[in-house]
Parts: structure tokens; C-alpha cells; sequence
């Protein structure tokens, strides 16, 4: 069997061409020949991904059964996304892209596919509630500077190896990710399901307002900036113009709505503790936002700032870190969710250079501790989010920012943030999500996004560092990404 990604047998599989004649190429086709010769069809489709991977091609498709035939997952612990146990006695059925039922154990239905998990733990896909697709793998000069389609082509290959942590969703809350997002829904590119913001949306001065400051003033005939062309930040003061900046994301395809109500950490002229956007400002993108039957989220970490922007009807405050017991008591008693991320100054922080940014860093981290024990003693509903970004590393970190959790929770809980309630911020969107199911549980009906994973997530989440080598199958609509179970 000869393989050339120059074939037409090639180019029917969607690998694009490479450097087919390359020494290294040749070597690599020779070991996959030698590969497919003596494996399994199930280990070696996932043993020749991993020798592509080298190459920056994106995870393809695993095809593990007859298309239409049902599948089923077998001999498992099932932590099911919801309830913070683990259950044996029941299979996994999957049929259409879909749970189709949870069998007892052991009656298997006529005319399946089996999977055996091996008595290892099955969990949902996870997901990661606040991503920016296109902002994760590249440095902030690049970001603010480069030709937007190298940014989209960075971001495709940071989508493939999203997937392949586990991540088989992300609520993306700032960048031009609609054309990534319907690369991967149509099978182009492999990556995680995209729930996009769009551009965030900033007043002037605020913290996506990533202007340098021999760019002011802006008069009526100044053109947008780069960071507003390539889709990453709108700015916009006054009510009307918030209005309009909404309706362009919801245009677009937005799923929900981002604004900036206070101080960021990257922005180099909004100090932390600024509050932004007046209130009836954030109001006038919330009705716009509920209008098109979605919501707005805000990035925000102060209490000024985050109690105005839940009375302007925000539903999710993004970061938050710096909140007082008050204001977390009130986002409690509204239902305002709370997409809240382990900032910690350790080895992953996102790398900042500038000595003001690293300080307003290390003021968040002082908070972060604080904020998990302020939202759990007043029951916040609250979902799991990284921030990844700048940094072409960070992304590798994805997993192991989940474990973090387990120091402030047990471990079925950090993981139910990422899976069950992550999946019901999701479902805030109505109408405007772009999937049609449930996503961050396994039940009866919901879309088939789960993970087989050797380790105990009741014990530890250390299992997290290690995707390679600890996620044994990735399943995304019911289609495999990855399966090295034998």
C-alpha cells in the first residue's frame, strides 16, 4: 500500500499536500507502511495521526464503524457530567451523533459495534467556556499586527490540538473565529465545536481598545484600526454605537455577546480597577443581545464593575476575580453565572513583559483563591474557563489549568465545571446556539462528545497533563478522533 499526500487517494481524504519529497516526509511515510502492516485497524489509524502531527496537519476523523451502524461503549465507569459519582452498570449507546440510550450492562443490542473501555472511566467532552481560538497560539505583537489570515491559519492548528486535550467544545469570547468555526463544522478542519462572540466590544480606552496612543485622536474620517479590521475588538461609545457593534456580531453569527465593562490585564492604558461602559451603554447591548434571544457576557474583575453590568442584565461575568463578598452575594441571588479561571502566578500565567501588566497580573492572582471560596460558599453557578493567551506554549497547558481546580474542590466537582455546568451557560445562547443538542453530559439524547480516560477522576485530576497519553479515545458527534483502547 503506497501513500503520497500528492495521490488521488490523498487529496480524496482531505490531506492537503506537503513536502512530499522530503527526506523526513519519505522516512515517515515508510514507518506509517510499516505501521498499518501490523497494527490493528483502531491503534494504527490513531498511530498515523500521531506521525502527521508532526507536520502541523490537524487530527482527522478515526472511522471506527460502518457509517450508520450503532456503537457501543462497554465495560466503563460512567461520570455522566451532572451527578458527582461514578457509575458501573450501565453501557454507552451511540447512534446518529447522538446518545442513543444508556443500556444496562451487558445487553448489548443486536447489530453494534462494540468499543471495551477496559473498566476505565468515560466522561463528556470537555469544554472550555472562555477561549479565544484565534488569540491562544501566537504572541500579542503578532495578534495586534500580523495579516489576519495567518492568524486563522495559526488558529486552525491550535483547533486540531484543542481537540486532541479533550476539548471538544469552547465558548470563544473574542476574534474572528466564525470562518474557523464553519472550517470545522463543515469537516475542513478538525477542532472543537465554536460557540463565538465575535469582536469583543470595548468603549474607547477600554480593554479592547488595543490602540496605540500616536493613533488618537479619532476623528469622523479615521479608519478602523487593524485589531477592528481582523474581527478582535469593536470599540464603540454611546449608546448607539454599542447597538450597532452588537447587531454586526449577532450578524455574523454570533452566539453570544462580549463586551469589556472594567480593566484588563494585557491592555496597557485601562488600569484594573476602571469601570467601563455606563450602564445604560451595557443595557443597550443586553436588548439587542435578547432581541436575537442570546445574552451578553462581560469581562470585568472589580465590584463597581460587575454589579453594574448585572444591573444592565448581563448574564455571565467573565473573570471577576477582585469581587467582594457583597457583589458575589448578589450575583447569586440574580443566577448571574460566573466563568471564572485559575489565574495563579506560577508557570502557566500568560507571559506579560511589561512591568504594568504584570503587576495588575499579579493583583488577580491575589484574588483568585478568594473568588473560588466566595462563589461555592454562596452556590454562584460557575463554569470553567482558561484565557489562554499570547503565547504559542500556553495552549499545551489547557489540561492541566482544569487539574488546578482540584485545590479549591474535589475533583468531580472541577470537572463538573467543565462538563455539566459549562454546558448550561451554553444553553444561555437559546435560539443562537449553533448545535442542536445538549452538550456536557452523557444521557439520552445529548450530542456524543465523551472522553475515555485512564485514571480516576473521583481521586485526581492529574490524568489532565498528560492527553497523549491518558486520553485513550476522543469522540466528538460520535465520530473518533482518537482511539488507542486495544
Amino acid at each position: 500500500m503506497g501513500i503520497s499526500c500528492c495521490s488521488p487517494h490523498a487529496a480524496a481524504s482531505g490531506i492537503n499536500p506537503c513536502h512530499c519529497g522530503a527526506p523526513h516526509t519519505q522516512n515517515a511515510f515508510r514507518r506509517i507502511e510499516a505501521d498499518l502492516t501490523r497494527r490493528q485497524f483502531l491503534g494504527g489509524a490513531a498511530a498515523v495521526l500521531g506521525m502527521f502531527a508532526g507536520f502541523g496537519l490537524a487530527p482527522r476523523e478515526v472511522r471506527a464503524q460502518a457509517p450508520g451502524q450503532p456503537l457501543l461503549l462497554t465495560h466503563l465507569r460512567l461520570f455522566d457530567g451532572e451527578t458527582l459519582s461514578l457509575r458501573d452498570d450501565v453501557d454507552i449507546l451511540i447512534e446518529g451523533g447522538r446518545i442513543a440510550a444508556l443500556p444496562r450492562r451487558g445487553q448489548r443490542p443486536v447489530d453494534t459495534q462494540v468499543i471495551d473501555c477496559g473498566g476505565r472511566a468515560v466522561i463528556p467532552g470537555l469544554i472550555d467556556a472562555h477561549w479565544h481560538a484565534t488569540l491562544a497560539g501566537v504572541s500579542q505583537m503578532v495578534a495586534m499586527t500580523a495579516d489576519v489570515g495567518f492568524l486563522h491559519l495559526m488558529a486552525g492548528r491550535e483547533a486540531g490540538a484543542t481537540l486532541m486535550r479533550g476539548f471538544t467544545t469552547v465558548r470563544d469570547v473574542g476574534g474572528p473565529a466564525f470562518g474557523l468555526k464553519m472550517a470545522i463544522d463543515r469537516g475542513m478542519v478538525s477542532g472543537p465545536r465554536i460557540f463565538p462572540s465575535g469582536a469583543m466590544i470595548s468603549q474607547t480606552s477600554g480593554h479592547g481598545d488595543f490602540r496605540h496612543l500616536h493613533e488618537l485622536p479619532r476623528m469622523p474620517g479615521t479608519p478602523a484600526s487593524h485589531i477592528e479590521t481582523s474581527g478582535v475588538a469593536a470599540i464603540a461609545d454611546g449608546v448607539d454605537e454599542v447597538l450597532r457593534r452588537t447587531r454586526e456580531q449577532l450578524m455574523k453569527g454570533a452566539s453570544q455577546i462580549k463586551i469589556m465593562a472594567g480593566g484588563g490585564v494585557s491592555s496597557l492604558y485601562d488600569p484594573l480597577d476602571t469601570a467601563q461602559f455606563l450602564e445604560e451603554e451595557m443595557r443597550a447591548a443586553v436588548r439587542a443581545a435578547e432581541d436575537w434571544g442570546t445574552y451578553v457576557c462581560a469581562h470585568v474583575y472589580t465590584p463597581t464593575g460587575i454589579q453594574r453590568a448585572i444591573r444592565a442584565g448581563v448574564k455571565s461575568i467573565e473573570h471577576g476575580q477582585l469581587a467582594d463578598e457583597d457583589t458575589v452575594r448578589m450575583m447569586a441571588d440574580e443566577g448571574v453565572w460566573w466563568s471564572i479561571q485559575p489565574f495563579l502566578d506560577d508557570e502557566d500565567a500568560n507571559p506579560k513583559s511589561d512591568p504594568v501588566s504584570r503587576a495588575k497580573q499579579l493583583q488577580v492572582s491575589e484574588g483568585t483563591v478568594r473568588a473560588f471560596e466566595l462563589g461555592r460558599k454562596h452556590g454562584v453557578p460557575m463554569a470553567f474557563g482558561t484565557d489562554i493567551l499570547f503565547s504559542a506554549a500556553g495552549g499545551a497547558s489547557q489540561g492541566r489549568q482544569l487539574a488546578k481546580l482540584a485545590r479549591f474542590m474535589k475533583p468531580l466537582e472541577a470537572l463538573h465545571m467543565a462538563t455539566g455546568a459549562a454546558g448550561r451557560l451554553l444553553a444561555l445562547s437559546g435560539d443562537r446556539a449553533p448545535y442542536d443538542g445538549r452538550l456536557g453530559v452523557i444521557t439520552e439524547g445529548a450530542l456524543a462528545d465523551l472522553l475515555v480516560v485512564d485514571g480516576d477522576p473521583v481521586t485526581d485530576l492529574g490524568w489532565l497533563e498528560d492527553p497523549a497519553g491518558k486520553l485513550r479515545l476522543i469522540m466528538k458527534g460520535g465520530s473518533l478522533f482518537k482511539n488507542t483502547l486495544s
